[in-house]
């Protein structure tokens, strides 16, 4: 006879998640960390009731934004290399719907996180209540149907034995490195306190390890083919190097035979920075050297990225008649832009490649070119980040950091100019250090995943920093997480780089021919009463030590106390608005254009984009 445990639907979830763990190197850990929660009548007096007692073994972190809750979940999960995750938890109604944007970054990026969120009652005796939705046609449809187009996986419990089926579902798609997103269930607030005999077997303890696919050896040997006649391979490295735990590899394969390695925005620290054959960042935020290869490479092994835009210059980065071999856990990616697909691990798929193209070698006077674009692109970084005679930049600011942080810390960035000024001048000290935040492009990210990444890194190097580097824009759209991290003892230092508004766009219009508009806070037509935010006293406020500097020099001081401090230290500094940012390594970016303009700038800059349009490749 079967075994049961009568629990409510709420508890059952919670005890579920207690007994899932993972093997990481040999270490059995528990898969879920925690979870990250705002409570409301949606989901306080059920689930609420279930959290409370575990909380020693699953840690809930109170939020002070349901979005913010998003970004630090999957900044954890990105620090965890995509092996653990975080729950968040919201009401029904408005604390749901802020986690939208949260999920779409998840999806965008691949990257684990459970919504546990309320919902209307199943029965509907008491509608419509407090923050419902109503569709006059269709009373099934509410908020929580809008996660269906950024979730991975999608359920609504309608009755307590469905989760026998529906989580262990959403944790395989959580661990699955092709399938790998946010998984969202919606928990209507009656059934979550609705009881049922569930079988004891159901919470065993259970180790999860996840799938290594070992690649088809046809593909392999047809993508061995193809790279043994290279005469100007290149690699493009992307995030799921990192996520397959294949960066050892990645160098040795390079090393081996020889081939220049470019780096996505989401690969950067792939390869330190001093490595002989890492050629740059490569793309619209790219460098000089990395764009110089990949225009001139003949084949192109691109290894775990979903090339993106930014990567490919909207596919004009690269020769029209380059062939690219995609290794790639996941089809729906190795098989874009008619490349030979070899879908499979990275790690794995690295090593059977290795094996069939033995004794290649890319050619030396390649390799030479390679390297000596290299050397004029660090030239140029070193450029960026000195001092000099010129106004305050995002560089310079970057440059100050990267001579005195610690190897490990690790560094979040995301959406503005930041991530094309870190991607570009950051030099990379140890592997696996950076999160800049372009898959999704979210203002906001910054503090929050910064909150997320510091959760996750003091379970494994408690002694390290995550610093964050955020414009004033983002920081006025999401702060709040600065409390949240003062709050839990999870020290920040923050970069704050004001420069006057969304500066980086108004770079984008005035470059577009377009003129100053709604950007810069001075161009702003609405903003009869501008006033300057003293962001540092706004982040006293909340708890942190802050200050303002003037200058890089009083800025490597005041990063210099941040380091020695045990709270989160907010660093702000002014940086000009137009002048400062990294000219060099842009390949061409496809924005809508304006056909028709009173304005003779937007039409010559529509011819000028326009002719760029000569090299971009259409989908084979």
């Amino acid at each position: 006879m079967t075994q049961t445990v009568r629990l409510t639907v709420a508890q059952a979830i919670v005890r579920w998640l207690m007994t899932q763990y993972i093997d990481i190197d040999g270490t059995e850990t528990r898969i879920c960390g925690g979870g990250f929660g705002i409570f409301g009548h949606g989901n306080a007096p059920c689930l609420g009731e279930a959290l409370y007692p575990v909380q020693p073994d699953l840690p809930l972190y109170r939020g002070q934004n349901e979005q913010g809750m998003g970004f630090a979940a999957a900044a954890y999960a990105k620090y965890h290399l995509r092996q653990r995750f975080m729950f968040c938890t919201a009401s029904a109604g408005p604390g749901t719907a802020n986690l939208l944007t949260a999920a779409a970054l998840a999806h965008a990026n691949r990257l684990p996180m459970l919504m546990l969120c309320g919902d209307t009652f199943l029965t509907r005796l008491p509608d419509p209540v407090l923050q419902q939705l109503e569709h006059f046609g269709n009373p099934t449809l509410g908020v929580n149907d809008a996660f269906k187009s950024v979730s991975r996986y999608w359920d609504r419990i309608t009755h307590p034995a469905q989760i026998l089926q529906s989580l262990p579902a959403a944790l395989a798609t959580m661990l699955d490195p092709a399938d790998c997103g946010p998984a969202f269930l919606s928990l209507p607030q009656d059934v979550q306190g609705w009881a049922h005999d569930y079988p004891e077997v159901f919470f065993a303890r259970r180790v999860h390890r996840i799938r290594r696919q070992a690649p088809d050896t046809a593909e392999v040997a047809d993508a061995a083919s193809l790279l043994i006649t290279a005469k100007r391979p290149v690699i493009i490295a992307g995030g799921g190097v990192q996520y397959s735990r294949a960066v050892a590899e990645l160098a040795a394969f390079a090393e081996a035979h020889q081939i220049p390695v470019i780096e996505t925005i989401a690969g950067r620290a792939n390869l330190v920075d001093t490595h002989p054959l890492n050629i740059g960042p490569v793309g619209v935020t790219g460098s000089d050297s990395a764009n110089a290869v990949a225009e001139r490479a003949d084949v192109i092994l691109a290894v775990g990225t979903r090339l993106q835009d930014f990567t490919t210059g909207s596919w004009t980065a690269f020769a029209p008649d380059a062939r690219i071999v995609h290794l790639n856990a996941a089809r729906h990616d190795a098989a874009k832009h008619g490349a030979q697909t070899v879908v499979g691990d990275a790690r794995l798929g690295l090593r059977a490649i290795g094996a069939e193209i033995s004794g290649y070698a890319a050619p030396a006077q390649w390799v030479d070119f390679a390297r000596t674009a290299r050397a004029k692109w660090v030239a140029s970084v070193a450029r960026n980040v000195s001092p000099g005679n010129r106004p305050n930049s995002y560089a310079l600011a970057i440059g100050v950091v990267n001579a005195l942080c610690d190897p490990s810390d690790r560094i979040i960035a995301a959406a503005g100019g930041l991530p094309a000024e870190v991607t570009a001048n950051w030099r990379t000290l140890r592997t696996g250090t950076v999160d800049i935040e372009f898959g999704f492009s979210c203002m906001g990210y910054e503090i929050a995943g910064g909150w997320g990444a510091r959760i996750a890194q003091t379970e494994r190097e408690p002694d390290q920093d995550a610093i964050v580097f955020t414009g004033d824009g983002s920081y006025l759209m999401l702060n709040s997480d600065i409390y949240s991290s003062v709050l839990t003892g999870k020290k920040l230092i923050i970069l704050v780089l004001d420069n006057g508004g969304f500066a980086v766009i108004d770079k984008l219009q005035r470059n577009t021919g377009n003129e100053s508009f709604n950007t810069l806070i001075a161009d702003t037509p609405t903003a009869t009463h501008p006033v300057g935010v003293d962001f540092a006293a706004h982040a006293r406020a909340l708890g942190a030590q802050a200050e303002t500097v003037s200058d890089p020099g009083e800025l490597a001081d005041a990063f210099r106390r941040a380091k020695a401090a045990d709270t989160t230290c907010v660093i702000v500094m002014q940086v000009d608005p137009y002048d400062g940012w990294t000219t060099e390594g842009h390949s061409w970016w496809e924005v809508g254009m304006p056909e028709v303009s009173d304005s003779k700038r937007v039409r010559d800059a529509h011819a000028e984009a326009e002719a760029g349009r000569a090299k971009q490749r259409h989908g084979v």
